[in-house]
């Protein structure tokens, strides 16, 4: 009896205390940060599934956009239909079929060891790793003959890892079209690499040259090898366009799809 006393004299003496008092204070500031954490923690995880639809449903679109078959007035789900998954060895050029395509994104994502290769040579800004194993989007004509085929890639530029995709022809050399779907490079600048007009001259590059070497540079100047190879720079965006030209180099090379490529070239990965 005397320690509930105690208790209740200590409530009496709070809450007879003016409304400024320090203790009161505390007591509100703490109190509504307790709630509004609770409010937040529960909004995260309450949208957490739709945060993941938004961001599956925003990469379809680009996927769909980088070939050149984005219709706003079809649904996306139905559109994105039309293309043939599959995650790539690198290693082997092979099809790998010991993943689940429906969870392979989020397993690279959390940088499972098992899917994760140690990289000597890093130009492209990886961390000095990278995914041993790629999800790669194929995509058929009306014959069900291959028509493109849709490749992730990403890299440093200046502030930010720009992650997008590239879309090739089924001859493995020719480009479609190219597109980041995130970065944090500067507005007016490096971000020009959303800007229509740059993304536009890509298409019809070619990334090997006759003798078969990788000749595809994005910089001020056309390379010797010929125009067909070269992307004009980004202007004011030296380091984005350096980081663009590494990124997509270090992913047609040999450390990247490069064998894959040879494979289309041959016509024997469709």
């Amino acid at each position: 009896m005397p320690e509930a006393t105690e208790n209740k004299g200590v409530l009496r003496r709070f809450l007879d205390a003016p409304p400024d008092s320090v203790g009161k204070t505390i007591f509100v500031a703490v109190t509504l940060c307790l709630v509004a954490s609770m409010v937040v923690s529960a909004a995260a995880v309450a949208l957490r599934p739709v945060q993941e639809a938004n961001q599956l449903n925003d990469k379809r679109v680009n996927i769909l956009q980088v070939a050149g078959v984005y219709n706003p007035e079809v649904p996306v789900a139905e559109a994105f239909a039309a293309f043939e998954p599959h995650v790539l060895d690198l290693a082997t050029a092979e099809y790998s079929d010991q993943f689940d395509i429906d969870t392979f994104d989020a397993l690279a994502a959390s940088g499972d060891a098992s899917v994760m290769r140690v990289l000597e040579d890093d130009p492209a800004g990886l961390g000095g790793q990278m995914q041993a194993y790629r999800m790669v989007y194929l995509l058929r004509d009306e014959t069900g003959a291959l028509d493109k085929v849709i490749l992730p890639i990403e890299g440093y530029g200046l502030w930010s890892t720009l992650y997008g995709f590239i879309a090739l022809e089924e001859n493995g050399n020719d480009i479609f079209g190219l597109q980041f779907y995130q970065h944090g490079e500067t507005p007016g600048l490096g971000a020009e690499v959303d800007n229509p007009r740059w993304k536009a001259l890509w298409n019809g590059k070619q990334l090997f040259s006759e003798d078969g070497a990788l000749a595809i540079t994005v910089a001020k100047a056309a390379p010797p090898a010929g125009a067909e190879h070269h992307i004009d720079a980004l202007a004011g965006a030296t380091l984005t366009t350096v980081g663009v030209d590494n990124l997509v180099r270090f992913w047609m090379g040999e450390a990247g799809y490069g064998a894959f490529l040879e494979r289309l070239k041959a016509g024997e990965a469709g």
